[in-house]
């Protein structure tokens, strides 16, 4: 009897999985990759220079001071660097402080109300403006430069025309013995001494704004659907994502948060000129572009844009401390920014590197 021979079938491989084509990293180029690395280095070396060549800012007083300077860019940065980081921009926001600060302050004296009816006014107000800049955009289909930088001449005319038409002068009213000014005031622009330092409370509300911004961008869904809209917001709209409520909302966090930076102004000062602000939202854009945001959206954290207020801050009294002209100071800033473009392509390149084949 003849048997028929099968062939037979060769084991199935038991070898290691196929390698993906994701590159992998060593430690260095993934801590590159985190956006807000190139920012830190640079506040480091930054902070290094300065304690050098200005004895003037060894000490905890001049250190609480830059703290604080930051903080009232900072804040407000915060709100920008998330708005970049969701594609746009928002061109109004150095003046809109101060809008928000200047109709508390004109309508309660002239109407003689508590300070509390014109905060929450005030923040209506802010809320309707940051509205209608998103709305514009995605109704229009118009940049958000454009529609901001709109924005930013009505307002700045507002402020001046309004003022002066009220006040007869350019700057509100001293609104220091009115009622609800003590408790505002120990909100917006309270302080405290620790160890004979001068701590004020804007450096609190900064950290506190930085911590939810962080957590909101790496923890929440919302913060995954502002990387996706500032990435491509056409591919985020094809898998459900509610781009035209996420940008608007990032223009209305904007617009919250330079109202708060209106409240403390106005109640630091307890009056307020109505030029100021003027090129403010520049720094913001600053703040958030050192720290590692990219202009095209899509990519940025909330630690980067705070260490980028930081160097702001810390620069812009340290070359007062170092005893050098101000004048130089804008320079520093150009520098600073084309810099920072550059280590942020690179830092963008770093963390979408992929192996071809």
């Amino acid at each position: 009897m003849s048997q028929t021979l099968q062939p037979t079938t060769p084991p199935a491989s038991t070898g290691p999985a196929q390698d993906s084509n994701r590159v992998k990293l060593g430690w260095s180029n993934r801590l590159l990759a985190r956006p807000d690395v190139g920012a830190l280095v640079a506040a480091v070396v930054i902070l290094i220079f300065f304690l050098i060549v200005a004895p003037a800012f060894r000490s905890a007083d001049s250190f609480a001071t830059v703290l604080y300077q930051a903080s009232t860019y900072g804040i407000v940065a915060v709100g920008v660097g998330m708005l970049m980081i969701g594609g746009e921009f928002d061109l109004s926001a150095g003046v809109a402080v101060f809008s928000a600060g200047l109709l508390n302050s004109m309508f309660c004296y002239n109407l003689g109300i508590n300070l509390w009816i014109g905060a929450a006014l005030a923040l209506v107000f802010a809320l309707g403006i940051g509205f209608l800049n998103g709305y514009l955009v995605m109704r229009t289909g118009i940049p958000s430069f454009l529609i901001t930088l709109g924005t930013f001449f009505v307002l700045q005319g507002a402020n001046l025309g309004i003022t002066k038409l009220v006040t007869g002068s350019v700057s509100s009213q001293d609104i220091s013995q009115m009622d609800g000014y003590k408790s505002l005031g120990s909100i917006f622009a309270g302080s405290w001494k620790i160890g004979g330092v001068t701590i004020w409370g804007t450096v609190i509300w900064w950290l506190g704004f930085v911590a939810i911004s962080a957590y909101i961008l790496t923890r929440t869904r919302i913060g995954n659907w502002i990387y996706a809209v500032g990435g491509n917001a056409a591919s985020a709209r094809a898998v459900g994502v509610p781009v035209t409520k996420v940008k608007i909302g990032l223009f209305m966090t904007v617009s919250f948060l330079g109202w708060f930076d209106g409240m403390h102004y106005l109640y630091r000062f307890n009056t307020l000129q109505a030029n100021n602000g003027v090129g403010d939202e520049f720094i913001f854009i600053i703040a958030a572009v050192v720290g590692g945001t990219l202009l095209t959206g899509g990519f940025g954290n909330a630690i980067g844009v705070a260490i980028g207020a930081f160097i702001f801050g810390m620069t812009s009294l340290c070359i007062v401390y170092a005893g050098w002209d101000p004048n130089w100071f804008k320079a520093f800033l150009g520098v600073m920014l084309l810099l920072a473009v550059g280590v942020n392509l690179y830092i963008k390149n770093l963390s979408t590197k992929r192996k071809v084949g």
